[in-house]
């Protein structure tokens, strides 16, 4: 799964009993992400997490959190 995170495209995947997360570059290349999702956190409050893990960048022109794919 994909998500714009206020700007931040931030990339997710389960793995096991574990999510992942992961921010692409523009290079085709991805690193870690520097936080950590509990692992029974269902899927559907992952954009909700998110939000409140980078509500700081918010802004009025980047307002919310969106699933891309």
């Amino acid at each position: 799964m994909e998500f714009d995170v206020f700007g931040y495209r931030i990339v997710v995947e389960r793995r096991g009993d574990a999510w992942a997360s992961f921010e692409p570059g523009d290079d085709g290349k991805r690193r870690a992400s520097w936080f950590v999702i509990p692992p029974d956190l269902p899927e559907d409050a992952l954009a909700q997490y998110l939000a409140d893990l980078y509500h700081e960048a918010a802004r009025p022109d980047r307002p919310d959190v969106r699933r891309i794919r």
